[in-house]
């Protein structure tokens, strides 16, 4: 049974080996360097048993018997072991992934165990969390099948700022980071204005980065934030802030601008824009509406519809 545990052990550690090598495949690895560590650890125990002369089919009622009061005493430890190998088949976790759990912790996937997930997040802090986890409750993967997500930083300028310009500015900040992937008919930078705040203009700036950045969400956030900052300074764009207008209505008999005129307060109005033909185009909330879909990857073996090129 020893012998039979560390030859295990050492096929295990060559797996791992193998596969932090490997460019490709890396989930199908960690699948066979399950399967082969639990198989030879349960034909090491088996074959051991037989050594010692024990008939195993002589034990079958009391087996049962005994596998029934086993499984009332550790059948939370029996859970996390199945629920790991529906993690490990499944392969909608990988390690590798970047998740998410429903208490917000976030971190990378460094290894599904019998008993439970390791995961570690970007501040370098190991969570181990049971597999029950992952199999029973809500769970965000980012990085599915290595696909990128796309991403929401919001800001805010004054709310005289002209929108236009908001947007080719901060669609520049974007495109001057470098981790942001080009444009494409699927993955598009766009500027959203989402609302009218209490001191400006809402807008979120739409993004797509690389998957390594996705992994990074609190330096990705930082990052755009700072480019943002620095593009709106330059561009002589004022951010939000809270302020106080004092609107005069009547001083002596006088109402509005004859008020203002009175203190020799008045300042000529600055004439409005008018649109110019094919705003619209500028408008990416609405042509985000018209954005296919992404179709479902097929599954692997299974031969791509032809009419679907």
């Amino acid at each position: 049974m020893l012998a039979g545990f560390a030859i295990a052990r050492l096929s295990g550690a060559a797996f791992r080996r193998f596969r932090t090598r490997a460019r490709h495949g890396r989930e199908a690895l960690y699948i066979i360097e399950k399967v082969t560590t639990y198989g030879l650890a349960i034909l090491a125990v088996i074959a051991g048993l037989s050594t010692l002369g024990l008939n195993l089919s002589s034990l079958t009622v009391f087996a049962g018997a005994l596998g029934v009061g086993v499984g009332f005493g550790l059948q939370g430890i029996i859970r996390e072991f199945v629920s790991g190998l529906l993690l490990i088949f499944d392969r909608v976790l990988n390690v590798g992934d970047y998740v998410e759990l429903p208490d917000g912790k976030r971190g990378l996937i460094q290894e599904i165990g019998p008993r439970a997930v390791h995961i570690r997040t970007n501040d370098n802090i190991d969570l181990i969390i049971p597999n029950s986890t992952f199999t029973n409750g809500p769970v965000i993967n980012w990085t599915l099948h290595n696909r990128t997500s796309r991403i929401h930083i919001p800001f805010s300028v004054a709310a005289d700022s002209d929108r236009r310009k908001v947007r080719e500015v901060a669609l520049a900040a974007a495109h001057s980071v470098s981790f942001t992937l080009p444009d494409s008919d699927s993955h598009k930078t766009q500027v959203w204005m989402t609302g009218f705040g209490a001191y400006g203009l809402n807008f979120e700036l739409v993004v797509w980065p690389t998957v390594e950045a996705v992994k990074r969400p609190a330096a990705m956030n930082a990052a755009y934030t700072w480019a943002l900052a620095e593009a709106l300074e330059a561009a002589g764009i004022d951010t939000a802030y809270p302020r106080l207008d004092l609107r005069l209505a009547s001083l002596f008999g006088r109402e509005s601008d004859e008020a203002l005129a009175a203190l020799n307060l008045q300042q000529p109005r600055p004439p409005r824009a008018r649109p110019s033909e094919g705003a619209g185009a500028e408008n990416d909330a609405a042509q985000e509406v018209y954005r296919p879909f992404d179709e479902p990857e097929p599954d692997e073996g299974e031969e791509e519809d032809p009419e679907r090129r």
